[in-house]
């Protein structure tokens, strides 16, 4: 029987034990990954015990306690707190989500936190989104016109309006990227849910005049089609949006125009 293991240096070890603070009385545990590509040894887990008595009821405000109080070499990206910018996304209790809209109280046990999966790490918690911000990018998420610009803005029915729900949304966390097998397998080539679903959101407005062009440069066996339903993406979103339907709504769109 064939047996596959992790590279030696992929394996992640035991971190160290940070004790609880001095009078604490309610404690919950945290195991949080740590990783310095500038130093020695492999990725480690570390644990941490917060006094829940004195921290948010978030997993960002217990991530800024240990940082504040325990640990301030932990590094992890965060902005607006609110479940708006994205800069929290990480892997909290095996599901990619946001720190700051993710209750610790929703959370069995000790509370595990790792980046987002299968991306490059360039410091604990913080993940390489250099490769995802490329295939943006690439789909041009901004409106494309032809024709003459108006006086004023450029006008659209309610009905066309509302085709857009679902879409602008998205705060391009990439947690459902992140979550993608496909994605995964083959991250260089395939665009992966998140930047698909930006796609659709300009194919989809009424306002833009370039929805061929777009269709044109998703035609290709792997920028859109290695997506293969596996669902993960909708089930992971943070904003309860569906990637999934927005890339069966490209692909219903590149069978109409044959």
């Amino acid at each position: 029987m064939a047996e596959f293991t992790l590279p030696a240096n992929s394996k992640v070890a035991a971190g160290k034990a940070h004790p609880a603070p001095t009078g604490a009385k309610t404690l919950r545990e945290f195991k949080v990954y740590r990783y310095d590509p500038d130093g020695e040894g492999n990725p480690r887990l570390d644990t941490y015990q917060v006094d829940m008595g004195s921290c948010g009821p978030m997993v960002l405000d217990a991530l800024i306690k240990i940082k504040n109080e325990a640990d301030a070499t932990l590094t992890f990206r965060r902005s607006c707190r609110e479940g708006v910018c994205g800069s929290c996304a990480m892997n909290i209790d095996g599901t990619n989500t946001l720190a700051c809209t993710k209750y610790i109280s929703d959370v069995k046990g000790a509370v595990k936190i790792y980046p987002l999966p299968h991306m490059p790490v360039i410091k604990d918690l913080v993940p390489d989104l250099s490769t995802a911000y490329a295939q943006l990018a690439a789909v041009e998420p901004w409106m494309k016109t032809v024709s003459a610009p108006p006086e004023r803005e450029r006008l659209q029915l309610p009905t066309d309006r509302a085709k857009l729900d679902g879409l602008w949304e998205c705060i391009l966390c990439f947690s459902c990227s992140t979550s993608c097998p496909s994605y995964w397998w083959n991250g260089e080539r395939y665009l992966g849910p998140a930047v698909l679903l930006q796609a659709y959101r300009w194919i989809a407005d009424s306002r833009d005049e370039a929805a061929g062009e777009r269709l044109d440069q998703l035609e290709d066996p792997f920028r859109l089609y290695r997506c293969h339903t596996i669902m993960n993406c909708t089930k992971t979103c943070p904003k309860g949006l569906n990637p999934a339907k927005a890339i069966a709504e490209i692909k219903k769109l590149m069978l109409a125009r044959r």
